[in-house]
């Protein structure tokens, strides 16, 4: 996927999940046999049921981490899983906006691990290893087995400071509880809650730890659309079971990860994982009964790396639905107007998508959501079964959304400083793994030039700049600084590998612009360098896509750009992360730490702030 959210309709589409041989492949589960659950909703100070209870004298609530059974599919042995207050995906909390909310996570997690972890060998000519059910005789990797359950839990999106943010190394054993407070002082706005433990997030959100969270507002109050059972979350998340010795499913969960390397000190580089079945909130292809009305989706991709290409098609007739389907939100709130869904939908890892559809002109009709992205093996996600019976709606479309949104161009911008950070690819200088590069301008003659980490930029008004990388793992020194309340333009320069859906903790964002560097092999980054060989070249801007302009706090990143987005650092201050938001890349070093301070603090800082460049746009050369 490049730049666009919503990309142009493929002529002529057929349904591939239509196809009888690939359903029989689906290793003997039927699609759409179960109802989709819909996770119980928490809205404090109204709610008390298992495993989340209100702390009346603490003015918050409880929430247990505890292991479970779930059944993933009828046609399955129940699963064991982690969850949030019992529930797979955990029940999704409501709060109204400015209403102060102090959360208890209680870890009451116990036993093993519930995720089986096995390294995969790739078979020449076969298909990719992760879509095949079953450890195909691979032993388990025993130093997952015995993982503890070591868990923190972070609010993807919420502005709160560094100490509630759910810090990756702060994690709590069983039996202790990790306190947290939530300002929730934001527009109307779908967040998420989930496992960030360090090094090991991926195995934690695998078992089971996610959940949605919704802020509610008087905006969105008058928008007045559809509520209650008509607004439903769509948590989309995939997975892979381990078989038994006669090949039949076990419902255990299955991490298979191929090795494709060495990192700098000898750990073992996987690929990110993707899966065979796609969960919806926990149930593998499911389907939803709905009535001819309008419906509200709130629709969150919480796999660990799979980007979906979501499409609706009719199932009778194999052909794309038009006309019915409209996005209204991003990850950070509503969008200024609605904008039609005919074409397929990207959603990367942790973004979130405001949708309604409007079944009332598709009355009898059975729908399927597909996943159309190239080389999946079972594109199936769930199915509509829409009631053929006309049912009176007094709901309608608003032309405008949000009259709050202010979209933020170069022209625009308020006066802001600029940081870069290089996405390098898989093997560079010698390490298997793509890694995060926090760069500082370097001065005329200050660098060898060639360098090991040393880029060269040559920008769209042809001046050549020279950045020097500062630091590339978790634990260098900290590198960036921020004046809490400035405003900073950070540009995510990707050299070559997979797309990178990346995401700053604590702010929103907006996308200035996406502008071209081509990259790949004999241009001038060289990999076994470690730098480039001579400037890289500005190859002309790519336009931000409608749904790209709302704000976001995930922001996918091809290969050959250069994404420019522009946030203020206010609201909270401390030590936050930045990080790419596939989850083994997260693991495994693509993430960084930085600090918002007072300003007049900062100005006693003894360090420097890690490249920060002031200014009306950054440099003075407007090089995004």
């Amino acid at each position: 996927m490049t730049e666009t959210v919503i990309s142009p309709a493929r002529e002529p589409f057929r349904d591939p999940a239509l196809t009888p041989a690939r359903e029989e492949e689906a290793a003997e589960l039927t699609p759409f046999l179960d109802a989709l659950r819909v996770p119980p909703v928490l809205r404090p100070g109204r709610t008390e049921s298992a495993g989340y209870a209100e702390a009346v004298a603490g003015g918050g609530i409880e929430i247990d981490l505890s292991a479970t059974w779930v059944r993933l599919h009828s046609q399955l042995p129940p699963t064991r899983v982690w969850t949030y207050g019992g529930h797979f995906p955990g029940p999704t909390i409501e709060v109204r906006r400015g209403r102060r909310l102090r959360v208890a996570w209680n870890n009451r997690l116990g036993g093993d691990h519930p995720v089986t972890a096995v390294e995969a060998k790739p078979v020449p000519g076969g298909p990719a290893p992760g879509d095949v059910p079953g450890r195909g005789g691979a032993a388990p990797l025993a130093d997952v087995a015995a993982l503890p359950p070591w868990t923190v839990t972070h609010l993807h999106g919420a502005p709160t400071g560094g100490g509630n943010d759910g810090w990756t190394e702060n994690g709590v054993s069983p039996g202790e509880s990790q306190l947290a407070e939530y300002p929730n002082d934001h527009r109307a706005v779908a967040w998420w809650y989930h496992d960030h433990a360090m090094d090991i997030t991926r195995w934690n959100v695998f078992a089971g730890l996610a959940g949605m969270y919704l802020v509610r507002d008087e905006e969105e109050d008058a928008l007045r659309l559809p509520r209650g059972d008509r607004e439903i979350p769509l948590i989309v998340q995939d997975r892979n079971l381990d078989l038994d010795e006669d090949g039949r499913l076990t419902g255990r969960l299955l991490h298979k990860t191929v090795v494709v390397g060495q990192d700098a000190h000898g750990g073992n580089v996987t690929q990110a994982f993707t899966g065979p079945y796609t969960l919806v909130s926990g149930v593998i292809w499911p389907h939803l009964d709905v009535t001819a009305r309008w419906y509200r989706f709130r629709l969150l991709n919480a796999a660990n790396a799979r980007t979906y290409e979501l499409r609706l098609i009719d199932e009778e007739s194999g052909e794309p639905v038009r006309g019915a389907a409209w996005q209204i939100g991003t990850d950070g709130g509503l969008l200024p107007r609605p904008l039609p869904l005919d074409g397929p939908l990207s959603v990367a890892p942790a973004e979130r998508m405001d949708l309604l559809i409007d079944f009332g002109r598709l009355r009898g009709r059975r729908l399927r959501l597909v996943n159309t992205a190239p080389g999946v093996r079972h594109p199936q996600v769930m199915q509509f079964r829409v009631a053929p019976e006309p049912v009176r709606d007094s709901f309608v479309l608003p032309r405008v959304i949000s009259t709050s949104f202010r979209r933020i161009t170069h022209e625009s911008a308020p006066a802001h400083g600029h940081r870069l950070i290089v996405l390098s690819p898989p093997g560079t200088a010698g390490d298997a793994h793509p890694a995060l590069w926090e760069m500082r301008r370097a001065e005329p003659g200050e660098v060898p030039v060639p360098g090991e980490g040393v880029i060269q930029i040559k920008g769209p008004d042809g001046k050549v700049r020279t950045y020097r990388r500062g630091a590339r793992a978790f634990d260098d020194t900290l590198g960036f600084m921020v004046a809490h309340g400035a405003w900073e333009q950070w540009s995510f320069l990707h050299l070559g590998g997979p797309m990178h859906p990346m995401h700053i903790h604590l702010i929103d964002f907006q996308v200035l612009s996406r502008d071209l560097y081509p990259t790949g092999p004999g241009g001038p980054f060289d990999t076994a360098l470690g730098g480039t060989r001579s400037p890289l070249e500005y190859g002309g801007r790519v336009p931000v896509s409608e749904g790209d302009a709302g704000w976001k706090d995930v922001i996918q990143v091809p290969a050959g750009q250069m994404v420019n987005v522009i946030g203020r650092f206010q609201g909270a201050k401390g030590r936050f992360m930045y990080h790419c938001h596939l989850l083994e890349h997260e693991d495994m070093g693509m993430m960084r730490p930085y600090v918002v301070m007072p300003p007049e603090v900062l100005k006693f800082h003894h360090g420097d702030d890690g490249g920060h460049h002031g200014g009306r746009h950054h440099d003075g050369g407007h090089m995004g």
